[in-house]
């Protein structure tokens, strides 16, 4: 079940109030209307938004907000239940036969573990196996990245956007410099463009490309333990041995709690 990951928006917040505290404590709040400009922030989301469209197809496009919306989501991956799971399911195998787990599956709310099994208990060969759900991972890896790839371009594209909006700034400047009332806008577009561009750049589409890319390393090392824990399973191997495989999956000072924790239940 996926939840609201706070940290997203926090983080955007602090950049953000960080930024007005700078502007109020030089200016006052009246120094606010000097950082809006429409036309340059026209410049800066018009100019990403055409080089995007054209860089990649319709269908891509399509997904951009869907993508971006991934990033303040969040799927907590509980690798001890896991690991307790498949656990459970070895030693059931073990005493009533691999068919036997199938007679649970539909309640078993993680959809890979139950191709997996599925998978196991229809009788695929062990190797076919871990090649048809690798070949999952590595199709999701791969709509990951694609999905991803745009959200990096965004922010690639917005910093140049900006330097585009600063050389049309200075050239509308450097044309009207025989009329005063001129040179201001001109100045604000010339310089807020860069202001619009590198902020967008460094407080949205990158950070949020990094954190898309740890969520799908995230979501790949899960699933390599239920790939390790269901071609164990289906090898008829021993569940402690199975718990021991799967305790280099933990972090170091989980591996030991645990490993205790299953040793209890057991119990």
């Amino acid at each position: 079940m996926k939840k609201l990951d706070m940290l997203t928006p926090v983080g955007m917040a602090i950049g953000l109030t960080l930024i007005a505290f700078a502007v109020v404590s030089n200016s006052g709040a009246s120094g606010f209307a000097s950082f809006v400009d429409f036309a340059s922030f026209l410049i800066v989301i018009g100019g990403v938004t055409a080089a995007l469209l054209i860089n990649f197809p319709l269908k891509d496009m399509k997904r951009f907000f869907f993508v971006m919306r991934e990033s303040f989501m969040e799927a907590p991956h509980d690798i001890p239940a896991l690991i307790n799971r498949l656990i459970h399911l070895s030693d059931k195998a073990r005493r009533e036969g691999l068919l036997s787990l199938e007679a649970n599956l539909q309640q078993e709310d993680e959809p890979f573990l139950r191709k997996g099994i599925l998978l196991a208990v229809d009788g695929i060969e062990q190797e076919e196996l871990i090649d048809i759900m690798t070949a999952e991972v590595d199709a999701l890896e791969d709509r990951h990245r694609k999905g991803r790839l745009i959200v990096e371009k965004a922010g690639e594209y917005a910093p140049s956007w900006g330097m585009i909006g600063t050389l049309i700034g200075l050239v509308l400047m450097l044309k009207n410099l025989n009329d005063p009332a001129s040179l201001g806008p001109n100045m604000a577009i010339a310089l807020l463009t860069t202001l619009y561009g590198s902020l967008l750049a460094n407080l949205v589409f990158l950070p949020m490309a990094s954190k898309l890319e740890l969520k799908t390393e995230e979501e790949v090392f899960y699933r390599q333990i239920v790939i390790e824990g269901v071609a164990a399973i289906q090898s008829g191997q021993n569940p402690n041995m199975i718990r021991e495989k799967l305790s280099v999956f933990l972090r170091d000072d989980s591996s030991e709690k645990q490993k205790k924790k299953g040793e209890a239940a057991e119990g």
